[in-house]
């Protein structure tokens, strides 16, 4: 994306990021499920109370 950081007028860089956006080229798609890096959540506590 372009860099907007010296524009100080919101609406402009608005403009000028939107126009970027729309240049730039479209991402490829996912190889990997969306998540699939999150930490896995054990079975194991089920039985036992939190407190």
């Amino acid at each position: 994306m372009a860099n907007t950081k010296s524009v100080t007028d919101t609406a402009e860089r608005k403009k000028l990021k939107r126009a970027a956006r729309k240049k730039a080229a479209p991402k490829a798609k996912r190889t990997t499920p969306r998540g699939s890096n999150k930490k896995k959540v054990r079975k194991l506590t089920r039985g036992q109370s939190k407190r």
